[in-house]
C-alpha cells in the first residue's frame, strides 16, 4: 500500500520557468553549472549548485555552499521568481524524447514507505552522497529536486492522465542541451485528487528508478525531524517528499556501456582467444555494431567490432541478478579476464550513458585513451522490478534512464 499526497508547489510564474528550471544537479560538474548559468540569475543551479556564486575551485561541499543554497532559495521567493501554489494539488509532468512521451505524476511520497521496503530501490547508496544530499534538504527545508519513480500500469490513472494531457498545459518548453519538450499540468479538483491517492494506495509498491540518494536523504531528514517533534502524528509535511511516478511501460532505459584503459597484459589475440570460453566471438567489420538482443555483446577492438553472445551455461536464467547482461559482462570479462574487480573504483574503467551513442567508444577507443570497449543491451523495468521485489541490489552502473527530469519546475517544503 503506497501512500502519497498532494502538497502545495512551489514553482516559477509560467513567464520565469524557462529562466528557472535546469538540468539536475548531479549531471554536470560546478564549471558546467556556472557556464549553462552564465549571466542567468534566475537559473536554479543558483540553489542546487550554489558554487557557482564563489570563486572557481570552491568545494561543493563548502558549507558557505550549502548556505547560499538557502539565501538563494529565499532570493527566488522574495523576488517572485517561485511562487507557493495556494491549494494542495498533484501535479502531471510529460516528457518527450524522440517522438516518444512519457507522463508522470508529481506527488509526495510518504518518508515511511520507504523506511519500510514499500518504496524498492535497486541500487546501493553511499554514504558521503546521502550526506550532502540531507544537508541541501535541512538547510533548505525543501525537496528543490524531484525523485524518479516507477509504479505498476494503471488504467485508471492513465484514463486521467490522457484527459489532462489534451487541455492545455501549465508550461511547455523545449529544454536547452537535452532538446527535449518538457510539459506540466496542474491537477487541483478534489475528486481527481482522491482518485490518484485511491489508486496509489492499491499499489503494493513503488520503485525508484533514479535518484537513490535523494531518496535516501529526504527520508533520513524526514525521519530526523519525526524524532525531533514529540507531537508527530505522521502527517505533516516533512514525513513525504517529491517524486515523479510515471507508469513502468513507458519508461525508456538506455544502454550502459563501458570502456576500459588496458588488456590487463594481454595481446588482442589472446584476449580474443580467451573470451572464447564463455562467448561466442564473431567478428562484424568496421562498421558500428549494436548488440541486438538479451545476453549479446558489442566489443569494439583495434578499429573493429564483434559481436559476443554469452554461451549457454554461463548465467542462471532463474537467477534474478546472475541473468543480467551487467552481471554476465561483469564476471565473465571484466573481472575473469581484465582482472576488474570493483566497477565503482578500479580507474582502468570508465563508463558511458546511451545518449552518447557507440560512436562515443570508437572515439574514446580511437584517441588512444582506451584500448577496449563494450557495449550492453539494456536493462528492462522489468528487470529492475523483479531485483527490487526479490530484495537484492543491480551491480553498479547498471541503468541509465532518459530523458532526466528537469529541476526547478516544482520545489516541494517541508512545512
Amino acid at each position: 500500500m503506497a501512500i502519497i499526497k498532494p502538497f502545495r508547489g512551489v514553482r516559477p510564474p509560467r513567464q520565469y520557468v524557462e529562466e528557472v528550471e535546469s538540468r539536475p544537479y548531479d549531471v554536470l560538474d560546478s564549471e558546467e553549472a556556472r557556464a549553462e548559468a552564465g549571466d542567468n540569475e534566475k537559473s536554479l543551479y543558483h540553489i542546487i549548485k550554489p558554487e557557482i556564486d564563489f570563486e572557481p575551485g570552491t568545494s561543493e561541499y563548502d558549507p558557505r555552499v550549502y548556505e547560499k543554497a538557502a539565501e538563494n532559495f529565499k532570493k527566488f521567493q522574495d523576488k517572485g521568481w517561485l511562487v507557493q501554489d495556494e491549494k494542495e494539488m498533484y501535479y502531471i509532468y510529460a516528457q518527450t524524447m524522440n517522438g516518444k512521451t512519457q507522463y508522470g505524476l508529481v506527488v509526495g511520497a510518504h518518508t515511511e514507505d520507504y523506511q519500510k521496503g514499500v518504496i524498492k530501490k535497486h541500487e546501493l547508496t553511499r554514504r558521503d552522497k546521502e550526506e550532502d544530499r540531507m544537508k541541501h534538504v535541512r538547510v533548505n527545508n525543501a525537496n528543490i529536486e524531484p525523485v524518479f519513480f516507477a509504479y505498476p500500469d494503471n488504467a485508471v490513472l492513465d484514463s486521467l492522465i490522457k484527459r489532462y494531457a489534451a487541455t492545455e498545459p501549465e508550461y511547455d518548453f523545449i529544454a536547452p542541451v537535452d532538446g527535449f519538450r518538457h510539459q506540466f499540468w496542474l491537477v487541483p479538483n478534489d475528486a481527481d485528487i482522491a482518485l490518484i491517492t485511491e489508486e496509489f494506495r492499491k499499489m503494493p509498491a513503488l520503485y525508484i528508478a533514479d535518484g537513490h540518494h535523494r531518496s535516501a536523504a529526504a527520508a533520513l531528514v524526514g525521519a530526523e525531524k519525526a524524532a525531533q517533534n514529540p507531537n508527530n502524528t505522521g502527517k505533516e509535511e516533512y514525513n513525504y517528499f517529491m517524486a515523479v511516478c510515471f507508469q513502468a511501460s513507458e519508461l525508456t532505459i538506455l544502454d550502459y556501456n563501458r570502456v576500459v584503459k588496458d588488456l590487463n597484459g594481454l595481446t588482442p589475440a589472446e584476449f580474443l582467444k580467451a573470451l572464447e570460453k564463455n562467448f561466442k566471438v564473431e567478428r562484424k567489420g568496421s562498421e558500428i555494431y549494436k548488440p541486438a538482443h538479451l545476453h549479446e555483446f558489442s566489443l569494439y577492438l583495434e578499429g573493429e567490432w564483434f559481436a559476443l553472445t554469452a554461451k549457454e551455461g554461463t548465467y542462471n536464467p532463474n537467477d534474478p541478478i546472475g541473468v543480467l547482461d551487467v552481471d554476465i559482462s561483469s564476471r565473465l570479462i571484466l573481472d575473469e579476464i581484465l582482472g576488474i574487480k570493483d566497477l565503482r573504483s578500479d580507474k582502468r574503467i570508465d563508463f558511458v550513458g546511451g545518449l552518447r551513442g557507440l560512436g562515443e567508444l570508437k572515439r574514446r577507443v580511437d584517441s588512444g585513451e582506451m584500448k577496449m570497449a563494450l557495449a550492453l543491451y539494456p536493462v528492462t523495468m522489468q528487470q529492475i522490478m523483479d531485483i527490487a521485489d526479490s530484495g537484492n541490489i543491480m551491480p553498479p552502473k547498471a541503468t541509465w534512464f532518459e530523458p532526466k527530469l528537469r529541476s526547478g519546475i516544482v520545489i516541494h517544503k517541508l512545512s
